[in-house]
């Protein structure tokens, strides 16, 4: 099997809500859910992290709080408020993680690299 990367379609900008997060569920990897979020504000416009809290155990990060951090864009858990970083996936509070994928706009497509 490759272990080369592939852009894949996940939403168009329009399901996107600005400063606010959106839930994709991915096919392709046994129903993944991933949280994507617009901040305009950011140069790189959309971001696209996993949805489940690994503290909170749920699939809630798209109902998240967006900020920032320092500079770095963050979302607070629904849950129990950790904030991680929508450009890493490390966790500012704790020693926990999500995963952080590449996500770009293109053809008024959001995409993220896989």
């Amino acid at each position: 099997m490759s272990d080369s990367k592939q852009w894949y379609t996940v939403c168009s900008v329009n399901d996107l809500v600005e400063n606010s997060g959106i839930c994709a569920l991915l096919e392709k990897d046994d129903e993944k859910q991933i949280a994507i979020f617009s901040l305009p504000q950011q140069p790189e416009k959309v971001f696209a992290v996993d949805n489940f809290d690994p503290i909170g155990k749920a699939n809630v990060l798209y109902r998240g709080i967006t900020g920032s951090t320092q500079g770095e864009p963050i979302v607070a858990s629904p849950l129990y408020k950790q904030q991680f970083s929508l450009k890493t996936g490390l966790c500012i509070q704790e020693e926990a993680a999500i995963t952080a994928y590449q996500a770009r706009i293109a053809e008024q497509e959001v995409q993220i690299l896989l």
